[in-house]
């Protein structure tokens, strides 16, 4: 996100300077003593006449800008670092780069936020020389502290924290702007164009338990990346090309003669995968059967190409079986699609003088790494360096890419260093200005914390795994007696959500990093942070309204009328919470952790549950149990939350539902 309020301030002070002096050209032009020929008199008319023109573009692009502006939700902490930058700044001018270090106190008594640079530059100018108690340099940047919108209050604490305390009307409002535009993210600095190469199952085979994380995981950050408003492509970088094909091919041959004629009934792909393979291994004449069918599928022949099409067809409706249950969108572009590049690339490394030949192949070593890249085999034959080489150039050059994230497990992490290097090596990109990223993550363990397999020993099948979550997911809702109260529509509905939302919010509420235990015992658990319990608070904060009979029309007339109040501690607690929103998006993007934003939304709905056991929404007749008085603001409160959450859920992939 940049720094966009400092950003869209910058450009709207530009663009005001600039309609001051225009509007000072106009004036001037109309003073008939400036007006020395009659000659020069129609040139200036058309000037005066551009002049105005532009001046109404410009007064247009402003208003339209404070308009955005204003829509857009605020992130509270970036502004605070704005205002406590200009006062350090004026605090210590001797200082290059002082530390800005803003965040949320963690204790509400002492305030809202904490500013904790005053130790660290008292650091800095001890190195200097200058002795100072950092208390006195908390006093100097409260001074200096320029006038704001914010800030109710501050006070020095300890050897120089500065509680920060915020105004309760400046919160009400940023509240009042949300529920009235809805959850608009921060504005853009500039629309950056972002890959995300996820997923990237291998054809032949079904997609495993060690595929769910890159699905899950890619998939969130693309829709992050999003809704912050950047231009996304979604890559699937399918293993779709190489030696395997060959004996793949064979074996087509072998048992579907008539294939170019009649489509081949192939059922189970990973079972005419093992029979080739199995044949690969034993039978001499059919390995070289093989190698040569390799040999004509890269030659481009006809019936060679049609075959591995009919095999890639098979993958695909397989994967998109899974692809369709966890609503993942996602463009295929496999490993075939880059052969013709690799050629290319290769030419310019060896160029560059960058290509080394080491007993028949080409290597290339880069910086700092004693393990080089192969970019060419002993036989003449292409490697996975070469293609991801290759699809590196694709994405910066054609593509066009501002920032690039690869989403595969951590045991790959030395590969993408590697061919990284050799890019920025070459002269691809500059890592200051293109993101280029391997976003890694840990592997699926069993609850034995040994690597999640079945009891027989082999991978856990992804659809497998799905059908499982879906039956336990039925089971919980059926113990619950949900069945009872629900239609079969939506029974079946909460099942999906259910199932599917449980799985994906296992997996993105670990730290990727790490590896983590697949259990559907703990994600199916309404208590806790889970899909199940979050899920379930969703649909509780939701029919508060409905069973109070405001409809949403009510509640949007409300949101321009009524004043959020905040008098309450809890009001204040959620009120903040909510408006937390912005920074921890920030977070993400900047370390895409998708853990933050799942203990946020966690936060958010224990916070919330403070609230409603504290605060009534709704007065109720306590013998008739009919509504006797609706307190708004807090409805409003609900709506607030309810908002968020239901962004929260979007970005993770996970569909709420109305009713469960």
């Amino acid at each position: 996100m940049g720094d966009p309020v400092t950003e869209y301030t910058a450009r709207l002070q530009q663009q005001e300077q600039e309609i001051q002096s225009l509007s000072a050209e106009i004036e001037s032009l109309k003073n008939p003593q400036n007006l020395n020929a009659s000659a020069r008199l129609e040139e200036l008319r058309e000037e005066n006449n551009k002049l105005k023109y532009r001046l109404n573009i410009l007064k247009r692009g402003l208003q339209e800008e404070m308009t955005h502006c204003s829509q857009a939700m605020l992130n509270i902490n970036q502004r605070l670092q704005e205002v406590f930058g200009e006062a350090i700044r004026a605090a210590c001018p001797e200082l290059d780069n002082p530390p800005l270090v803003v965040a949320p106190n963690q204790q509400a008594k002492f305030g809202d936020y904490q500013c904790n640079s005053a130790m660290a530059m008292a650091q800095m100018l001890k190195a200097k020389g200058v002795k100072i108690n950092p208390r006195e340099i908390a006093e100097k940047i409260i001074q200096n502290l320029p006038d704001n919108e914010l800030i109710q209050k501050t006070e020095i604490a300890g050897p120089g924290f500065i509680n920060i305390h915020l105004k309760r009307q400046f919160v009400s409002k940023l509240l009042s702007n949300l529920l009235v535009n809805g959850v608009k993210p921060p504005p853009l600095a500039s629309k950056k164009r972002v890959v995300v190469d996820f997923s990237s199952p291998n054809i032949a085979k079904e997609m495993h338990v060690g595929h769910l994380r890159s699905t899950i995981i890619g998939e969130s950050m693309c829709r992050l990346f999003e809704f912050l408003g950047y231009d996304v492509l979604r890559l699937n970088h399918v293993g779709d090309w190489g030696t395997q094909f060959g004996m793949l091919i064979a074996h087509l041959q072998d048992k579907f003669p008539n294939y170019l004629s009649v489509s081949p009934p192939i059922s189970d792909l990973q079972a005419f995968y093992k029979e080739s393979k199995k044949r690969f291994d034993e039978d001499e004449d059919f390995k070289k059967r093989a190698y040569q069918c390799v040999v004509r599928l890269q030659s481009k022949e006809p019936d060679f190409i049609k075959g591995w099409n009919l095999i890639c067809d098979v993958s695909r409706k397989e994967f998109q079986k899974i692809y369709d249950c966890l609503d993942i969108t996602i463009i295929e572009r496999g490993e075939s699609y880059y052969q013709d590049m690799m050629t290319k690339v290769v030419k310019e490394f060896e160029d560059k003088g960058f290509v080394q030949l080491d007993e028949g192949r080409k290597i290339i070593f880069v910086p700092d790494h004693s393990v080089p890249l192969t970019v060419v085999k002993s036989d003449g034959g292409y490697t996975y360096d070469t293609s991801d080489l290759a699809a590196l150039h694709n994405r910066l050059f054609d593509e066009k890419a501002d920032i690039i994230i690869y989403v595969t497990d951590s045991g790959q992490a030395m590969h993408f260093q590697l061919f990284f290097a050799a890019a920025q090596m070459i002269g691809w990109y500059n890592p200051q200005v293109t993101r280029v990223e391997h976003a890694g993550f840990g592997v699926v363990l069993g609850e034995d914390k040994k690597k999640f397999k079945t009891r027989s020993g082999d991978t856990v099948r992804l659809m497998d795994l799905l059908e499982e979550g879906l039956k336990r997911s039925m089971d919980k809702l059926k113990e619950k007696e949900r069945d009872k109260v629900l239609t079969p529509e939506e029974l079946s509905k909460a099942q999906r959500s259910v199932a599917f939302g449980c799985i994906k919010y296992a997996d993105l509420s670990h730290n990727r990093i790490n590896d983590y235990v697949f259990s559907f015992d703990k994600m199916l658990d309404d208590r806790g942070n889970t899909a199940a319990y979050l899920l379930y608070a969703f649909t509780r904060i939701r029919s508060i309204a409905r069973l109070a009979n405001i409809d949403d029309a009510t509640l949007r007339k409300a949101a321009e009328t009524t004043e959020v109040l905040l008098d309450h501690d809890k009001e204040w607690k959620l009120g903040k919470c909510i408006l937390r929103f912005p920074e921890i998006l920030q977070k993400v993007l900047d370390d895409l952790l998708l853990h933050t934003l799942c203990d946020y939304l966690y936060e958010l709905a224990t916070t919330f549950t403070e609230f409603y056991d504290s605060c009534y929404c709704i007065e109720k007749d306590r013998q008739t149990g009919e509504v006797v008085k609706v307190n708004m603001w807090r409805m409003l409160l609900c709506d607030a939350t309810a908002l968020i959450m239901a962004k929260c859920f979007d970005i993770l992939g996970i569909n709420p539902v109305e009713r469960m």
